[in-house]
């Protein structure tokens, strides 16, 4: 894997690592994002080279009340295994019982306490990075969990809910107390959601910490951001998550503009077709689109040519056009 020289050799920055049997033998994982971690592109993710598949994030609600949303937030391909799944709730009961109902119905190889979420109508309800303000709901929660299943448990969490009250240590130990077998930690606060710079030194302390695999996350958009992370955070892995959204390669070793052309446009095709198999041609291009413009960015589209491929609701022309303007051509 081209620019993945660190995971080799006397000095590598990279060891292989296990959560439960899973094996993590690459060293960036797909973050879960909810809205993009879709079935079809975690499993571009992972033929590129994350060592798992990890869902966007599945409401405890929707598991006990059986919405009609959930098959289609739980479905996954056996070709991604090992498939985490995440799941979310501000109830510790009801979080309980719905990772219990998806142990026993689909089988997945781990599940993950989303912790991090900053969305107000996520953690405004306690849950996501809500839970951080309650360290004995976390501690109630992944005890429970540990205690009833028999697929291991990690978690995703924030550095706290503002710079007021930063908790990392405190839920990380919870966490490992209770029988966690890796944390992930996003080096920011709920308040900061995605602005400001991420604190890499509360993942180097956290690490230090700890002794179950700590997992790092928060600004890393290149090969060489991820070497510098493992490097001066000590942390296990890098979780990749915004920047994957663009380049799916980095999995593969790539930054952005170093993909070579044959490759990219490869795995572009695969991607919009393997959405179409999924969702079916018309909602497969729909869906796509927000990828489309993303991948395109690359290319010297027009305006007005990705104007065009936004707006075309046909999914015959949708294609054609997406593949005129991936091989550099005008509409």
């Amino acid at each position: 894997m081209a620019g993945l020289h660190f995971l080799n050799g006397d000095n590598a920055l990279f060891r292989p690592f296990f959560i439960g049997k899973i094996c993590i033998d690459r060293p960036l994982i797909q973050a879960p994002l909810d809205g993009w971690t879709n079935e079809p592109f975690r499993r571009i993710t992972r033929e590129l080279g994350s060592p798992v598949s990890i869902t966007e994030f599945i409401n405890g609600l929707d598991v006990v009340h059986k919405t009609p949303n959930l098959p289609q937030r739980i479905a996954f391909s056996e070709e991604e295994r090992p498939i985490i799944f995440q799941l979310f709730d501000d109830v510790p009961e009801r979080l309980i019982e719905s990772a219990c109902i998806l142990e026993e119905r689909c089988h997945p190889d781990a599940f993950d306490v989303n912790m991090g979420c900053s969305a107000r109508q996520v953690a405004n309800r306690g849950a996501g990075a809500g839970l951080l303000r309650f360290p004995e709901k976390i501690r109630e929660i992944i005890s429970g969990m540990t205690s009833r299943l028999s697929t291991p448990v990690t978690a995703k969490i924030r550095l706290g809910w503002d710079s007021d009250s930063i908790n990392y240590l405190e839920v990380g130990k919870i966490a490992e107390d209770c029988g966690a077998a890796m944390i992930t930690l996003h080096a920011r606060t709920r308040k900061q959601e995605y602005t400001g710079q991420s604190d890499w030194s509360a993942i180097r302390t956290l690490k230090a910490a700890l002794s179950i695999p700590v997992v790092g996350n928060g600004d890393v958009e290149t090969i060489d951001d991820a070497q510098r992370m493992l490097r001066e955070t000590g942390c296990d892995a890098v979780m990749v998550g915004r920047a994957m959204l663009r380049n799916p390669w980095i999995f593969a070793g790539y930054d952005f503009d170093d993909v070579p052309m044959d490759l990219f446009q490869d795995v572009c095709r695969k991607h919009l077709q393997y959405n179409i198999d999924y969702y079916g041609e018309q909602w497969g291009c729909a869906t796509f689109r927000k990828f489309a413009k993303r991948y395109l960015s690359r290319m010297e589209v027009s305006k007005e040519d990705m104007r065009q491929l936004m707006t075309m609701d046909d999914p015959d022309t949708f294609r054609r056009y997406f593949d005129i303007l991936l091989s550099g051509g005008t509409l």
